[in-house]
């Protein structure tokens, strides 16, 4: 399938300690594709390379076939580039009506995006008025996924969608995942730990040591693949 995001031969450093080697991933429209690893491996950073939030020394970062390397991240936001980071993103001391309302800077109205957000995740609108930071951790997610949603983003970046949530959690929210790819969005999804990504990914790659080592089609042949590069439970 064509890419609709291409990370060609990705170089990336902090200070003089050169974190990414020149790493290849593709990611098509409607496909889902993991990125593994340890911590310290290079994950997030090659996120932030895509989001136009950290600088490459060396590739390109595509498009749509179009080189977007050093573009602000705003302008790759208007174009459809969406990164929801670790550690969720919200709001906390806003509602979550409030915290949807910041997103009609993207052109969409408030009904439009409240109307999108609650279908998709009920429990959302049953607590429209709820302080953000009150809500569970699964809930917190699933507010900062419609946040990103209401952006109409073409490619979806996920940073570690299951820090800190319950097995069952982050398996709701990876059908959620795999929802939005079958609307033709391409995600890319960065997690340490593999299991629940594994249900839904069409592609993955594991990323040690700031190379990729082993990618393809994530059958159990990548379960033994990943025991030999990095140390977290690969289930």
């Amino acid at each position: 399938m064509t890419p609709l995001l291409e990370l060609s031969r990705i170089r990336a450093a902090y200070g003089g300690i050169t974190v990414l080697h020149g790493i290849d991933l593709a990611v098509a429209a409607g496909q889902v594709v993991t990125l593994l690893g340890p911590n310290g491996a290079g994950k997030t950073t090659a996120l932030k390379v895509a989001a136009g939030m950290h600088p490459s020394t060396g590739g390109r970062v595509l498009l749509g076939g179009r080189d977007t390397t050093g573009a602000r991240p705003q302008d790759l936001a208007r174009v459809g580039v969406c990164l929801i980071p670790e550690g969720r993103g919200v709001f906390p001391n806003l509602s979550v009506r409030d915290n949807l309302l910041m997103m009609t800077f993207a052109g969409r109205g408030r009904e439009e995006i409240e109307e999108t957000a609650y279908a998709r995740f009920p429990v959302l609108g049953a607590r429209r008025a709820q302080h953000a930071g009150t809500l569970s951790g699964g809930e917190q997610q699933m507010l900062a996924l419609a946040r990103g949603l209401a952006t109409d983003p073409a490619v979806l970046l996920l940073d570690e969608l299951s820090m800190g949530l319950a097995p069952l959690v982050v398996a709701e929210l990876y059908e959620h995942v795999a929802e939005i790819a079958r609307q033709g969005v391409a995600v890319l999804v960065v997690e340490q730990f593999a299991a629940a990504v594994l249900k839904i990914a069409d592609h993955a790659a594991v990323l040690a040591g700031g190379r990729i080592q082993w990618q393809g089609h994530p059958d159990s042949s990548l379960h033994a693949e990943l025991s030999s590069y990095y140390l977290g439970s690969p289930t």
